[in-house]
């Protein structure tokens, strides 16, 4: 079985001077790709959730994760916000700032809160005001996609990925703030509002198949990527992967919310129903392929490890949740699918990426790039259902 010990050794070495960086499948650190804003802050949060867990020695790789959201060349010191990426000299890599990777630096800012990191603190509310100043529309209920460098230009797109990940940081915040903070009370509000829209409105409304990609007024774009169809990010179709991970969070939130509508659970079992009954071995092959159709026909067959990662730890939750065996017994035979097929024991992660028939590929993703969604599974695993894992880990 995968080992939570040896996967942070593997995630240790990640770092660099100023961050961290990019693993590929021999292990080793890949500094000429520069850094990417949603590792740096995916393996902040890693690494506090193992202090958060009991285990010592993590806080310095903590730290450094604070530091480099702080000083390094990912933010932008004068117009507020992060970029998406930088080159190997430090050089911002694009010219806009995006929903997506400021969810995760959110995510990360409330892990090393609840550590007590020092910076922690600044780094959260900073991250929080830039949340909310630019990208949550409070009329609509949702985040906005991406600007500019300089918060000038909003683009027309919207998306439902880093909304679910907004979603999975609010409550993470909220969870760090404590309840004695107002803007607690405001995250968690927020988060319920875009579940609703999106899991409780459009996904139900589509037999749960949840459309991703939206116009600027949150009309549904069907069609939106389907010449890109394996995208990391936006891709065309169905992503099963998100079924399971909105149906986890949709039980994060009932269980921090007062008074939680029913719609919460019953939607929870619809999304993880779905996922599951129509994504395993649809192509002939066992495991999830990493996108479907609007006819529930596979489209990307690819194995991607946080596809089941992610139907793992929400069949977890519902067992625990609901107490009903069938839940565990699929999260066992999921997990030991995984451990058959995806887990490498040269690094001790899971490969990224497999063909249908458990070959290692690297269409979408190259390497082993971070240990976010395996690592939280591991941490999930047996613990009580709260806002965040990292309240669960504690």
């Amino acid at each position: 079985m995968t080992d939570l010990d040896r996967l942070l050794q593997f995630a240790a070495r990640s770092r660099l001077p100023e961050g961290f960086g990019h693993l590929g499948d021999d292990g080793r650190v890949r500094p000429d790709r520069g850094q990417e804003t949603w590792i740096v802050a995916r393996m902040t949060h890693v690494f506090g959730l193992a202090q958060l867990s009991g285990r010592d020695g993590w806080d310095g790789l903590v730290r450094h994760g604070v530091e480099a959201l702080v000083a390094g060349p990912l933010h932008d010191r004068t117009r507020g916000g992060w970029y998406a990426a930088a080159t190997a000299d430090g050089v911002p890599a694009d010219d806009g700032k995006a929903a997506y990777p400021h969810a995760f630096v959110v995510l990360a800012a409330a892990t090393a809160t609840a550590t007590g990191a020092p910076g922690g603190r600044e780094l959260l509310d900073e991250a929080l005001d830039v949340w909310q100043t630019r990208f949550w529309d409070d009329t609509e209920g949702l985040a906005v996609e991406e600007w500019d460098a300089g918060w000038s230009r909003l683009s027309d797109y919207r998306g439902a990925n880093a909304n679910m990940h907004g979603v999975e940081a609010s409550l993470a915040a909220a969870d760090a703030l404590g309840d004695d903070d107002p803007r607690a009370a405001r995250l968690r509000s927020q988060a319920l509002r875009a579940t609703e829209r999106l899991v409780h409105g459009w996904a139900r409304a589509w037999h749960w198949q949840l459309p991703e990609h939206f116009t600027a007024a949150w009309e549904p774009l069907p069609e939106y990527n389907r010449e890109q169809p394996a995208h990391p990010f936006r891709p065309y179709g169905v992503t099963v992967g998100h079924l399971f991970e909105w149906a986890r969070l949709a039980l994060h939130l009932r269980a921090v919310i007062p008074e939680p509508p029913s719609w919460l659970l019953e939607d929870a079992v619809g999304l993880f129903t779905a996922a599951a009954s129509r994504g395993w071995a649809v192509d002939g092959y066992d495991g999830f392929p990493y996108t479907l159709d609007w006819a529930d026909r596979p489209v990307v067959r690819q194995r991607m490890h946080w596809v089941l990662c992610e139907a793992v730890a929400a069949a977890e939750t519902l067992a625990t949740v609901t107490g009903e065996a069938t839940y565990g017994v699929l999260a066992r035979r999921w997990r030991a699918h995984g451990e058959a097929r995806f887990a490498d024991p040269a690094t001790g992660s899971w490969h990224h990426e497999l063909t249908p028939e458990g070959a290692v590929a690297a269409d979408t993703w190259e390497g082993q790039p971070d240990a976010y969604h395996l690592a939280q599974l591991l941490l999930l695993t047996g613990r009580p259902v709260r806002g965040s894992v990292a309240a669960a880990s504690r």
